[in-house]
């Protein structure tokens, strides 16, 4: 399937309806080897958890990961016109030639884990709305972002991760978690790339500003209205993964938002998903908790480009090495008690 079979919104919603699920025999007999590896029961902790969830995606008992796929959205957003950002808008074109260079945390991270980096960029000379004064996309733009990130997944990746760039992109996840959960728009605010107090003040009002302005709660008219081109694409990207069974590992607080757009659109959308970190966004372990995701790690991250998400590839690869690479009580001829 391509991006060509959902050639309307609508279409995509029922893509969303008719995902597949979890295989439930490659689930049990990873839960059946888990149990007899030379190890007390539960003593890898959550690690046991993430290789059974794991194998049960990929479709076999003792799964490896070989190919893991890291996908960076660049977008720019109108509402940086408002001075909601420490930084201009320019240093997002800047930074995915600082990706192309390799000279980001994120290609680091991505060597470090093994895995392949794509960078796409979402019309980058042509900035979002400034959703403080119309809806951020209009329902074409929606559609070819969407459609943009469900293309960029690999179908031979085994792991996915979703990073961004986009100054101006947490004003954005800020004002669709308002939209969508509700709560105070400063409850969802925090200082992004490094606004002071005042700053942060500013960019709540802006956010309440715009969530009452458009008054909209539908999933996809939150993202179309709050939203930007990347958002968009992530939320493309991770039902392409769904329907492909590669895992995701979620990144921070704008990755998180893309996929509580999916979570409220469709129960059991991020089934196929861990959250990789928590990072210090404010409002993002607000996002997890709506969600339902146990953050994998918390080192104080806040730099976005799937950072944190990249660095926890390294320990769900280390749960299936675990996982599959042990020997059984039987193998190795111990006692199983």
């Amino acid at each position: 399937m391509s991006a060509a079979d959902f050639a309307s919104l609508a279409d995509f919603v029922d893509l969303l309806a008719h995902m597949p699920d979890a295989d439930g025999a490659s689930t049990d007999a990873a839960r059946a080897r888990d149990a007899v590896l030379t190890k007390p029961p539960g003593a890898l902790g959550r690690l046991e958890e993430i290789a059974i969830w794991y194998a049960g995606w990929r479709g076999a008992a003792a799964p490896v990961i070989s190919a893991p796929q890291i996908v960076i959205f660049a977008g720019n957003h109108g509402v940086t016109a408002q001075g909601i950002s420490a930084f201009p808008a320019d240093v997002t074109v800047q930074m995915v030639a600082n990706f192309a260079h390799g000279g980001a945390a994120i290609n680091q991270l991505a060597k470090a884990a093994g895995a392949k980096l794509d960078v796409v960029e979402m019309s980058l000379d042509r900035p979002t709305a400034d959703f403080t004064q119309a809806p951020a996309m209009g329902e074409a733009e929606l559609l070819d972002a969407l459609q943009a990130g469900w293309a960029a997944v690999d179908a031979d990746a085994d792991l996915f991760v979703a990073g961004e760039m986009g100054i101006g992109n947490t004003t954005s996840a800020a004002a669709m978690m308002a939209a969508l959960f509700g709560g105070a728009a400063k409850s969802w605010v925090g200082p992004g790339t490094g606004l002071d107090p005042k700053g942060v003040a500013h960019k709540a009002e802006v956010v309440e500003k715009s969530v009452a302005f458009h008054g909209v709660d539908a999933p996809f008219e939150v993202l179309r209205c709050l939203g930007g081109r990347e958002i968009a694409a992530m939320v493309g990207a991770y039902a392409s993964a769904r329907h492909k069974r590669i895992p995701v590992i979620l990144d921070g607080f704008i990755a998180s938002a893309a996929a509580a757009v999916l979570h409220r659109a469709q129960p059991g959308a991020l089934d196929h998903a861990v959250a990789g970190h928590l990072s210090e966004e404010s409002a993002h372990g607000a996002i997890l908790k709506e969600i339902g995701k146990a953050p994998i790690l918390d080192l104080g991250l806040r730099l976005g480009e799937g950072s944190g998400a990249a660095l926890a590839i390294q320990v769900v690869k280390t749960a299936l090495a675990c996982h599959s690479g042990m020997a059984t009580f039987a193998e190795a001829g111990v006692a199983a008690g």
